[in-house]
């Protein structure tokens, strides 16, 4: 079996924890995590591509094992996080890579490709949204009414992600059985979104997740002039990000590739393998015509 290294960087002055695996002259693949986890959610997915891949997977500043300074010491926006990785990348050598985004790291892949469109070998999204269509009315409208006004009541309502059961309804709700998901799974985001002054940092977030809408024009003509090779695979049942987001992308990448699965939000839980097969096989057809 292919070693699983864990590292720390020292970026720009913060302290980044990053998950690697695979040859380091194969392929390099960057596995970018949502709200509110950590590259523990690729925790199955890693040993699964590093036998063919160069695999990178960080934690986000505030999240995971990275460092979490306080909203005094560091502005958290999604081109901070976006900086951050790209800088990762670089130290690393990781010049060119395909990369794998889900829920928030989806507008940080796309910054990256915005930044450097021909870094990009491919683009993998599992309920990763990059266009108005998908977000669930029923799951944002709290967040968005946060955004237009921080209240102590729409505050208050935000915070309801940050819970302990929060947290676990991402996890379960639209999986096909409940009891294939490891509450280790929601347990440990829930330890580290806990840390002290850490609800500041995810409400930051929360506030700047709405300059990422802004971004989806200039995304749609990035897809649309450089076509990179695009697998949407996602859960169908997602009540975050509903199917329209991943039809989307075919808006712009005729020939992207769409599989809607029966899973949630987080689809590697209870569809790992199912994933992991379809993601070797793209990436294989990707490299074999590159």
């Amino acid at each position: 079996m292919t070693a699983l290294h864990h590292r720390y960087a020292d970026i720009q002055g913060q302290r980044i924890f990053y998950r690697e695996a695979g040859d380091a002259d194969a392929p390099a693949v960057v596995l970018l995590h949502g709200f509110p986890t950590s590259s523990f959610m690729f925790r199955e997915l890693i040993p699964a591509l590093a036998e063919r891949f160069h695999v990178i997977a960080p934690d986000h500043l505030g999240f995971g094992l990275s460092a979490a300074p306080s909203v005094d010491a560091f502005t958290y926006t999604f081109d901070a996080l976006a900086e951050l990785t790209a800088r990762l990348l670089e130290q690393l050598g990781v010049n060119h890579y395909a990369i794998y985004v889900q829920d928030y790291g989806a507008p940080i892949g796309w910054r990256l490709a915005l930044a450097d469109p021909g870094a990009i070998t491919a683009i993998i999204t599992q309920n990763g949204n990059g266009y108005d269509a998908g977000f669930v009315e029923s799951f944002w409208k709290p967040i968005s009414d946060y955004q237009r006004e921080q209240t102590p009541e729409n505050e208050a309502h935000a915070r309801g992600a940050l819970t302990l059961d929060g947290i676990k309804w991402q996890y379960v709700t639209g999986t096909p059985d409940e009891s294939t998901v490891s509450p280790d799974a929601w347990h440990h985001d829930f330890a580290l979104v806990s840390r002290p002054g850490n609800d500041e940092v995810q409400l930051s977030l929360f506030r700047d997740y709405a300059s990422n809408a802004l971004l989806y024009p200039a995304l749609h003509t990035y897809l649309r002039a450089h076509r990179p090779p695009v697998l949407a695979v996602w859960g169908r049942n997602d009540p975050i990000f509903g199917p329209d987001g991943a039809r989307a992308f075919a808006d712009d990448v005729p020939d992207a590739e769409i599989h809607l699965l029966d899973g949630g939000h987080f689809l590697l839980e209870s569809a790992g393998d199912t994933v992991a097969a379809l993601v070797l096989g793209f990436l294989g057809r990707v490299h074999s015509a590159a």
